[in-house]
């Protein structure tokens, strides 16, 4: 779960999953002072991030000779009412071809890209009550 919460300053907005902090905001061109990550950003780091994960961990469980991985993701949106998500990865260390495959392979069932290539449905909820000072 991630909490989120306005900062006093136009569009910034700090957000936790309870142990790790982070501040994300709306570029100086669109208003904001550009001190956090935007929206979209997230969005491609979350990707990114699972990419890079899975892979790492494909090739630790096949003992695979992966020293490192690097992807980069650019969200397109140019087309109405269609969302692509473009990465390229690539591996350091000593692989063959057919390893790579396999590493592409494991990457794309990551599970951020399931997450976003399943049926997603928004569904608003009514937030607990805040609790009173002093207790609990």
């Amino acid at each position: 779960m991630i909490l989120s919460s306005s900062l006093g300053v136009p569009y910034q907005t700090a957000f936790t999953n309870g142990s790790q902090d982070a501040v994300a905001d709306v570029p100086v061109e669109k208003g904001g002072a550009g001190q956090g990550f935007g929206p979209h950003e997230l969005l491609e780091a979350a990707f990114a991030t699972c990419l890079t994960m899975t892979v790492q961990m494909y090739a630790a469980k096949h003992d695979l000779p992966l020293n490192g991985a690097t992807c980069e993701v650019r969200i397109d949106r140019s087309v109405p009412n269609a969302v692509t998500l473009n990465y390229a990865m690539t591996f350091d260390g000593p692989l063959t071809d057919e390893q790579c495959a396999q590493l592409r392979e494991a990457a794309s069932r990551c599970p951020v890209a399931r997450t976003l290539t399943g049926s997603i449905a928004l569904k608003p909820t009514t937030p607990a009550a805040p609790r009173p000072e002093g207790s609990g």
